[in-house]
């Protein structure tokens, strides 16, 4: 008999987690012939989202362990392809190990409200500074004291907040020297993401942010259609580069940026966005026509453009309407904020 380990998921990427408990399931043979596995009932059973799910399946069929069902999720090696059954991983036998059940359920819930914190912060910068209270934010969101600081911790890891030495956490403000180093970091580093990126984009990915962008001219846009707009070109198409450090550092540049179309929704002006979509449409034309130097180069130029209008915006902005101010924000007095070393 094979040696049991403890499943240390304190120290484990939830993706691997996963993983590990599957492999465990199919080594043993404890899920019936015939059973697929799929990425939805994985991440539902597994309280997760499909990413981590999708790749812990993966590393399981490159061990040899399940094998592709042509698209259509995935059957124990020993499976028979013939006598397909769609069970919940539960009802089939899924039993999460005790050391497993508390920590997922905590990474669930910080994974749950994290970008909605995320995103509320963020629209909050060009505003001014503010405190961040943790209590509040466990209470907004219905969640613990160390779902809510785990949250955080994770946050001032991006940079979008700090912490003071007296464990007092504060956002902000975007200025207009931290709005330009966000944009100097942007064409400095997105062209090149923008390169990698290209070796594994199909066209049908980008067609349909063509078709997006095309569908938007010449209309009216709300906030979040405009971020998704954004979302199309800086995070779908660049950030999915393989360079994992490269990644990271660009979205810790666009967090404060992307955000901000709600925050500017009052200050919209239509010839700027009719400008911003040709520009994404001339550089999604480069990438499928596989244009590599040319699509990067109209990237930079896009990135050092959108500059300037966007510091008129910032110069323009009053104080943050209180409808819109997330219950756990407080302004915070104009000072210099004493960090941790």
């Amino acid at each position: 008999m094979r040696a049991k380990e403890t499943l240390r998921v304190d120290r484990l990427p939830l993706y691997e987690v996963i993983y590990a408990v599957l492999r465990e399931h199919l080594l043993d043979g404890r899920f019936p012939s015939g059973l697929v596995l799929g990425e939805s009932t994985v991440a539902r059973a597994f309280q997760a989202s499909r990413a981590p799910s999708a790749a812990a399946l993966q590393r399981l069929r490159s061990e040899g362990l399940i094998k592709d069902l042509d698209g259509h999720g995935y059957i124990a090696k020993a499976g028979d392809p013939h006598a397909l059954m769609r069970l919940e991983l539960v009802e089939a036998g899924l039993r999460l190990p005790p050391e497993a059940v508390g920590d997922l359920k905590v990474r669930n819930h910080r994974g749950r409200i994290y970008p909605n914190v995320e995103h509320a912060i963020a629209a909050c910068l060009a505003y001014g500074r503010f405190l961040v209270n943790e209590s509040a934010l466990a209470d907004h969101y219905g969640v613990s004291r160390s779902v809510a600081h785990d949250v955080l911790t994770r946050l001032e890891r991006t940079g979008l907040i700090e912490q003071d030495l007296n464990r007092r956490w504060y956002a902000g403000p975007l200025t207009v020297a931290r709005l330009h180093e966000h944009f100097e970091m942007r064409w400095l580093l997105e062209p090149a993401a923008l390169g990698q990126a290209m070796e594994k984009l199909t066209p049908e990915q980008v067609n349909s942010k063509v078709l997006r962008a095309e569908k938007a001219s010449h209309h009216s846009h709300s906030p979040s259609k405009l971020e998704r707009l954004e979302m199309d070109l800086h995070v779908d198409v660049v950030l999915s580069c393989a360079n994992k450090q490269l990644r990271e550092a660009i979205h810790r540049s666009q967090l404060p940026l992307i955000a901000t179309h709600s925050t500017f929704a009052a200050l919209q002006d239509a010839k700027e966005i009719e400008t911003m979509l040709a520009e994404h449409l001339a550089i999604f034309r480069h990438v499928l026509a596989q244009r590599k130097k040319q699509a990067m180069v109209a990237l930079e130029a896009h990135v050092r453009r959108s500059l300037e209008p966007n510091i008129e915006r910032l110069k323009k902005l009053g104080p943050l309407p209180e409808e819109k101010r997330p219950p756990f924000l407080s302004a915070a007095p104009e000072r210099r904020v004493e960090l941790r070393s």
